[in-house]
């Protein structure tokens, strides 16, 4: 796992903008005329409306899509009662994922209120603001009576996550691992550790799903709850055990087919795992230290089906599948609550999910290798981008056959496809690239070691645990320059290629390379010759050095890919409506028709690298013919060329940017294109300048969205380009890239392609 230190947190956090979320407006607000519909006189109108239906606040406001993130900081994470405003960041941070993982609004709201009456009458009070309550961090018991009663009493969904959340997910898992044991839930034996709100909740789900009663021993401080203990409260007596000859948690755990740990770390021994039923099923679920460490569940029993809540681990237990798809769903069906019904369908949702083939993406992002359904996988991972559709789509289905949706949904094959563009689906595109070369990192050179950009880049790649760098220049400025920046070198391999213990290196790469040892001597070649070489895994160059000699000495170390004339660099734009893939954005300044179609031929391999479909629209300032001269005749003639030699691959042109990105426009002019009905997501444009002002533009005037790029297409080796202006995420994001693409260069060669 990557280590977060004190540092790191206070200046993500406090950096820029303090805190992690903002309002952005969602109507025009630059003339006087928006601002009078905005406000005074035109928005009494809806207020007039939502007078007559109060409904209509779903329909003219943002009350369906925004829920409220309420604490009162009594049990924040595995910190404890440090107060409302302490747990703020926390409560900001959930909102962020509503957003980034459901394009759920959320506000965080800090009730500084222990007492619960008073608690439950502040949040009744602000409740009309809003479409759902998540309620977060609140300590037991008082948090059951407060969500029981704000269920009860307010028509908005209101759902406590640290209860539903996790229960939901280990029900998920639960259901499957027990399936992978080849066993039934009513008849297995369960041992819950803990008695707190998720650890009642998840055993109450688990009792819906057909868990019996009698099989249930569940533990909390004292040891195990039997039904003659005195002052127990309603919720652990629900769960009281009449055996009355166990008390300890090795009695409890002998035999059992299950164990799921809601309490603390290392109280679950190798021999107590060793007493459980054959196929033992345990859910060591505290965190960051669980109940018993994989690898001691591991050795003590190879048989054992595991979850943690760990990302290091197979299977793991993370809300983040859950709640905010499950506030997607009960949104969007403007649902008065979250009930059983739905949690139940959510749970099955997820354990589904982990039954099907699982995308590319997911695959890449771990090891680069296929999940299959078993013992290391039985949970959904994170990064899934199904879970939005799976997810939202059975909660919402299970509010209207529960009776509590007030807004049903018709068209499902509509709100599929709605729930996909919602964020264009893509929007944890940069998130998925960080994720799948942080599971196989490997060693990346950086050309300009002494650059602060590029340096500060490095630094970042290595703490986000997606490579190992090597930096080439002077030992003694870089760390210089490192001390001044206040960054941090540990780990990081400094190589001065001038220096006298590199002279073998560079004998060598000189002979390799027609012995023109003078050139070993330039960064670009003695990093491309680690490459070549096998020494290194892929090389990022471009801040310092001029992009014709970079092309060069590319072509001359590392060579193009066989089939290909040329080679060629792609803008990826990642936007609200989609990715959108941008070439040649770098290299090429005046294709002529063998670069063009070459160009086109490496784009729609790249965007399948990207595990998309590429659908291509060669550009031009006519379209289909409507010029027979110049560059539009050029993209005409490698048109019919593609047609025919590529006839499965959707492209088309030439064409006007505007027929490209608006297909109803582009159908009804021109319904003889190859293009018929399909989103364009790749752009080839007939020239240098056309391509790269607009990546540019684009990357300068959205406000929303980001440019990843340039990324290189068709060298024999993964070597990759910046430019001067390439801020230190635009590096890290390439960096990123860049092992992606050795990983997979690495795959291919193994087998032989």
């Amino acid at each position: 796992m990557v280590k977060i230190t004190k540092e790191a947190a206070l200046l993500y956090h406090s950096q820029g903008k303090p805190g992690k979320i903002e309002v952005v407006p969602t109507k025009p607000y630059r003339t006087q005329t928006d601002l009078s519909l905005a406000y005074s006189p035109g928005v009494a109108e809806p207020c007039l409306e939502i007078q007559k239906n109060p409904h209509d606040a779903y329909k003219y406001t943002n009350k369906g899509n925004l829920v409220a993130v309420i604490s009162n900081g009594t049990a924040v994470l595995g910190l404890g009662d440090i107060g409302a405003v302490s747990g703020k960041p926390v409560m900001e941070g959930k909102s962020l994922l509503f957003k980034i993982y459901a394009g759920v609004d959320a506000f965080d709201i800090e009730v500084n209120e222990k007492d619960p009456e008073k608690f439950i009458a502040a949040v009744k009070a602000i409740a009309p603001t809003f479409g759902g309550i998540n309620l977060e961090d609140i300590k037991a018991p008082e948090c059951f009576e407060i969500e029981r009663r704000l269920k009860a009493e307010l028509d908005i969904p209101v759902m406590h996550d640290d209860q539903h959340g996790t229960a939901i997910i280990s029900a998920a898992g639960l259901i499957n691992a027990l399936d992978v044991a080849g066993k039934k839930i009513e008849d297995a034996r369960i041992v819950v550790n803990g008695a707190g709100a998720a650890a009642i909740s998840c055993t109450k789900l688990y009792v819906a799903f057909g868990a019996r009663h009698e099989n249930i021993v569940m533990l909390d401080s004292k040891g195990v709850i039997t039904a003659d203990r005195e002052n127990l409260n309603e919720q652990k007596r629900e769960f009281a055990t009449a055996r009355t000859d166990i008390h300890t948690l090795a009695e409890a755990v002998a035999g059992a087919d299950v164990f799921v740990g809601l309490s603390k770390g290392n109280v679950l021994t190798k021999e107590m795992v060793c007493s459980m039923a054959n196929n033992p099923i345990i859910f060591a679920l505290a965190n960051p230290v669980p109940e018993i460490s994989y690898e001691d569940a591991m050795e003590a029993r190879p048989d054992v089906l595991m979850s943690t809540g760990r990302t290091d681990y197979p299977n793991q237990i993370n809300n983040v599948i859950g709640f905010p798809y499950i506030f997607r769903g009960a949104l969007d069906t403007a649902a008065t609550a979250i009930n059983e019904e739905m949690k139940m369908a959510a749970a099955r949702a997820i354990a589904d999910l982990a039954r099907r083939p699982v995308p590319d993406i997911v695959n890449r992002a771990y090891h680069v290798r296929n999940f299959t359904f078993g013992p290391d996988y039985f949970i959904p991972k994170p990064v899934d981008p199904r879970l939005i559709t799976e997810v939202s789509m059975a909660v919402a289905r299970a509010a209207m056959e529960s009776g509590v949706a007030r807004q049903p949904i018709e068209d499902w094959k509509a709100y599929r496809q709605h729930l996909r563009e919602l964020m264009g689906q893509e929007t944890k595109f940069t998130q998925n690239l960080y994720d799948t070369a942080r599971m196989n990192p490997k060693r990346v050179v950086f050309a300009e070691g002494t650059h602060p950009t590029m340096l500060e880049a490095a630094v970042k790649a290595r703490a986000e645990g997606i490579c190992h760098p090597v930096l080439l220049g002077n030992e003694d400025q870089i760390r210089r320059m490192a001390e001044e920046m206040d960054l941090k070198l540990s780990d990081i391999e400094i190589l001065n290629l001038r220096n006298d213990d590199q002279t073998d290196r560079r004998r060598r790469y000189a002979e390799i390379l027609a012995n023109k040892m003078h050139k070993m001597y330039e960064r670009n070649y003695f990093g491309m010759m680690m490459v070549e070489t096998g020494e290194a895994d892929a090389f990022i160059t471009g801040l310092y050095t001029k992009y014709s000699n970079t092309i060069k000495v590319a072509n001359e170390v590392i060579g193009i890919r066989e089939g290909y004339n040329h080679f060629a660099t792609m803008h990826l734009v990642n936007s609200k409506k989609g990715i959108y893939f941008i070439a040649d954005t770098l290299i090429n300044r005046h294709p002529n028709e063998e670069a063009l179609e070459d160009i086109a031929r490496l784009a729609a391999s790249t965007v399948r690298f990207f595990n998309r479909t590429p659908v291509v629209a060669m550009l031009s300032y006519s379209n289909f013919g409507t010029d027979t001269e110049g560059s539009a005749a050029k993209v005409q003639h490698v048109i019919e060329r593609m047609h025919r030699n590529y006839p499965d691959l959707a492209i088309d042109g030439e064409m006007q940017v505007n027929f490209a990105l608006n297909k109803e426009l582009r159908d009804e002019k021109y319904p003889f294109t190859r293009l018929q009905g399909l989103d364009v997501n790749t752009l080839i444009f007939p020239n240098l300048t056309a391509a790269n002002a607009s990546y540019k533009m684009i990357k300068q005037m959205s406000e929303e969205g980001e440019v990843v790029g340039p990324i290189q297409m068709g060298l024999n080796k993964p070597i990759h380009f910046t430019d001067f202006e390439s801020s230190v995420r635009d590096i890290v994001n390439i960096t990123a890239v860049a092992v992606i693409d050795a990983v997979v260069q690495e795959k291919m060669k193994s087998l032989g392609k």
